[in-house]
């Protein structure tokens, strides 16, 4: 099978409620704290998907295990948002659920049940789902359980088998520290695309500089886009750091919470290699996408049809 042009960006991964709640007074243990709560869909993999049909990818679809509790909900919001959604309903397990605290400076600590998400197994999978697939991008949270896992590296050998590219997302740097970097690393190691970010990264190799993370990781995937946040992004490629991509400028008033923001940079950076754009411009589509994120609450676009 070769990859079509302009054919479809197919993510696999998970999709999740996010409840985000944003404190603009420190956490008063044992009593009351004020904040402002929404209930919200969300999840890396539905989040970058989501950001990539925004970005203008014509055909965007998704794969991932939803709870039977809220797959209804979760597949409309993603159809509104532009993709198409391939969502496995478990009645065993509920959707996975993500509490995110955002302070006042819009920095999120996750508290995360990973519920229905990493139960992804194999039998989900079928190589079938690559026909007319252009690129494949799976989410790191899936790496970081044995059945989930077990799909994504199917996933990822069909893709490669099919001549079809392949990006990864390390997810999360508590995760990664938990599974382990080499095991992680030995894992993904057919991808041609490695999207971590700055502690991601670091994690990944031991560097505590991220120039020096990027290079080191670039000598294992043949493309490493760290990001950066606010500084932007560095795109790395046999060995060298070979472009600094500087994000938009946004200023501390319109910062309301960076859930998400690296998701949309994900997905507007594969929109962007998707339409022929080269690494450093891929990246600064990402960065673009990465800086209105920040100014919205939750991880994904806002919604083309209203609340």
């Amino acid at each position: 099978m070769t990859p079509p042009s302009g054919g479809a960006l197919l993510v696999v991964g998970d999709v999740v409620t996010d409840v985000v709640a944003r404190h603009r007074t420190p956490l008063a243990p044992a009593t009351d704290t004020a904040a402002e709560i929404r209930t919200l869909p969300g999840g890396a993999g539905a989040n970058a998907a989501c950001w990539a049909a925004r970005s203008g990818h014509r055909e965007v679809r998704l794969l991932g295990r939803v709870g039977t509790d809220a797959a209804d909900w979760h597949d409309r919001a993603l159809r509104r948002a532009g993709v198409r959604p391939l969502l496995v309903p478990d009645a065993e397990t509920a959707t996975a659920t993500v509490i995110s605290l955002v302070d006042a400076t819009a920095e999120r600590t996750f508290l995360t049940d990973s519920g229905a998400a990493l139960r992804l197994s194999p039998a989900d999978w079928t190589a079938g789902l690559l026909d007319g697939v252009a690129r494949l991008h799976l989410s790191g949270y899936l790496f970081f359980a044995a059945p989930s896992r077990e799909t994504a590296l199917r996933a990822l050998r069909d893709a490669r088998g099919a001549g079809i590219p392949v990006s990864v997302d390390p997810a999360s740097a508590g995760f990664l520290h938990r599974l382990g970097a080499d095991r992680f690393l030995a894992a993904a190691e057919d991808a041609g695309v490695l999207l971590p970010n700055a502690d991601e990264a670091g994690v990944l190799t031991g560097c505590a500089e991220p120039d020096s993370a990027a290079a080191e990781l670039s000598r294992r995937f043949p493309l490493v886009v760290v990001t950066l946040g606010a500084a932007g992004a560095l795109v790395a490629e046999g060995g060298a750091v070979t472009a600094h991509v500087a994000a938009p400028l946004v200023p501390p008033a319109r910062r309301v919470d960076s859930t998400g923001a690296g998701d949309a940079f994900t997905g507007a950076f594969l929109a962007a290699l998707l339409s022929g754009a080269d690494p450093a411009r891929a990246a600064e589509a990402g960065c673009r996408a990465g800086a209105e994120a920040v100014t919205l609450v939750g991880g994904r676009p806002p919604d083309p049809q209203g609340p």
